[in-house]
């Protein structure tokens, strides 16, 4: 018999109206019933376009758990998912962040069935970074869809970012997630079943965003645990700074080619494997 729908848990912050709507569609098409999301704007997002935000939500069927506002420490995003988890109850847990778009090799119903078959109380994802074919950090049109306007995906948080690239996409109401979704302390994913994470963050706007973070991090008006987040902000802020404003799609390391949500990538299994299994925390050095 198959397992019921998960709940997805999502924190979700100052994104445009026409992502959240392509978001909560997309989960809604993967078999997602439950959507138990929050809101969290740090101070420089005004008040409409909090409230725009909160209101496409609700056209959508989606109503927030709850709403907040300040600053975006490094633990804020984990104490509101973890409030959020409490809420959904027991069953397994879709984790997904508002940008992320989840593809996986079979239904879900039956990657949740076969994960509870093989005793795994986790299932992992890793990121598929989608970027414009220019490079360039564009906006896009609802009509068009993300595909369109990001048609390569790539290794840009692993190879350019040194950045953990590996999810917990799917975990048991019992089972702790570490910060960013990366890691479930003491379970490990099956190597042979991780859903691509498609992950379109490199849109008009974040380059912005990304300086304000690395400013906040650095005054320590926002509390951080590691220096990861801020470093891996600044490495993407210098290599655009170096490529004329865009994302060097034509480097070799970071494997861009055409993709779709539609369709996993070809070869999928055997690279997110060699990955998702030999990935180690970046080795930080003085000259970094």
């Amino acid at each position: 018999m198959l397992s019921t729908p998960p709940a997805l848990v999502a924190v979700v912050g100052p994104v445009e109206p026409p992502l959240l709507a392509a978001w909560v569609r997309h989960y809604r098409w993967l078999g997602v019933e439950r959507f138990l999301i929050a809101f969290h704007s740090p101070e420089h997002v005004s008040d409409v376009r909090r409230h725009e935000l909160q209101a496409a939500a609700r056209e959508l069927g989606v109503i927030p758990i709850g709403t907040s506002t300040g600053p975006w420490h490094e633990h804020t995003n984990t104490q509101l998912r973890d409030a959020l988890r409490h809420r959904a109850g027991p069953g397994w847990h879709l984790l997904a962040d508002a940008d992320e778009f989840q593809q996986y090799p079979a239904p879900l119903a039956e990657v949740i069935a076969q994960a509870d078959k093989s005793g795994h109380r986790v299932v992992g994802g890793l990121m598929l970074d989608r970027v414009a074919e220019s490079g360039r950090l564009t906006g896009w049109l609802p009509e068009g869809g993300l595909d369109l306007a990001y048609p390569l995906g790539g290794h840009l948080t692993h190879r350019l970012l040194h950045g953990d690239p590996r999810k917990i996409v799917l975990a048991r109401h019992d089972v702790a997630v570490a910060s960013g979704n990366h890691r479930a302390p003491g379970h490990r994913p099956d190597a042979d079943r991780i859903c691509a994470v498609h992950h379109f963050k490199w849109r008009s706007g974040i380059l912005d965003d990304l300086r304000r973070r690395v400013q906040h991090f650095s005054s320590g008006t926002w509390e951080e645990h590691t220096p990861a987040v801020r470093d891996e902000a600044g490495r993407l802020l210098a290599h655009v700074g170096r490529y004329g404003g865009v994302i060097n799609t034509s480097d070799l390391r970071f494997a861009f080619r055409r993709v779709s949500l539609d369709r996993m990538p070809f070869s999928w299994p055997a690279e997110a494997r060699g990955i998702f299994t030999t990935w180690r925390p970046y080795a930080y050095v003085r000259q970094d």
